[in-house]
């Protein structure tokens, strides 16, 4: 286990699996309290292919195993030596692409005989599988469900999230709304506005539209820096952070929508959101 220390007091953790394929795994201290938020992986790479997240770069390896995903959390909170108050399935990969392996690896986070992490503080952040988010939907469990959105504009979505084409936002929204109905869990959009992409009146009108009815909080995620632009890309986007992320905000917040700017924590060590890779340092990804 590699470990990198920020000077926000974020840690970072590269794991080598028995198969000598490495994840990541964060841990995030709160800085006025003890509690501690571990983000973990359920994947080592990703098939999704988001042009502004390094963990697809290096393309899809393997899905994890239960204990995999497990242990990220545990050995975590061990090195920080406190109790995991929260966890988040915001690491490398799809979660809902392993579903099962997902599901088992929180019941044990969650049980009074494992982690006895809270469901309410277990976030599973998800691109957007909707056959999955329905599953997730009749679990006995009040975990929180965050989507990664990024754009309500199905051609702007369908740029930034490849490998989501066949998954439209009418069809996301109508299963996002029936999540809501049926649970009563809040939900929550994540949305990482990027210059001259999808932070114009265009894509904030669209964003507003999509959350009525949802009863959701948009988290406004700043774009952390994730290196160019995948080989495959046969585009020329820069992909800058926006200057508009506060014109956002207000917009919002005007309209009655609940919304947060989400706080970047471990940026000096590529260990925010959007920078997790299964490479070691100075090295080339172990597959």
């Amino acid at each position: 286990m590699e470990e990198q220390i920020s000077a926000d007091g974020t840690r970072k953790y590269l794991f080598e699996l028995a198969d000598g394929v490495c994840v990541e795994g964060v841990g995030i201290p709160d800085t006025h309290t003890e509690q501690l938020t571990v983000c973990f992986s359920t994947q080592a790479g990703c098939a999704i292919g988001c042009l502004f997240c390094a963990t697809g770069r290096g393309g899809f390896v393997r899905n994890l195993h239960p204990g995999e995903i497990f242990d990220q959390v545990a050995l975590i909170g061990e090195n920080f030596g406190r109790r995991v108050s929260g966890a988040v399935a915001m690491g490398q990969g799809e979660p809902f692409a392993n579903y099962d392996a997902l599901v088992e690896a929180l019941e044990h986070m969650n049980s009074p005989h494992g982690l006895e992490i809270g469901a309410r503080h277990i976030t599973v952040s998800t691109s957007g599988l909707t056959e999955r988010i329905e599953r997730f939907g009749d679990l006995d469990k009040q975990y929180t469900l965050a989507v990664s959105l990024h754009a309500a504009v199905q051609e702007t979505r369908d740029l930034l999230m490849p490998g989501l084409k066949h998954e439209t936002l009418n069809n996301l929204k109508a299963t996002l709304k029936d999540y809501r109905e049926r649970g009563g869990r809040r939900l929550s959009l994540e949305y990482a506005p990027i210059a001259g992409l999808n932070d114009d009146e265009k894509h904030r009108d669209a964003l507003i539209d999509f959350c009525q009815g949802l009863l959701c909080h948009v988290n406004l995620i700043p774009l952390n820096p994730a290196g160019g632009l995948p080989e495959t890309s046969d585009t020329d986007l820069r992909l800058e952070p926006s200057p508009r992320l506060e014109d956002m905000r207000q917009a919002l917040e005007s309209n009655g929508i609940e919304v947060s700017v989400r706080r970047s924590r471990g940026a000096d060590i590529d260990g925010a959101c959007g920078q997790l890779t299964q490479r070691r340092r100075n090295s080339e990804p172990r597959r």
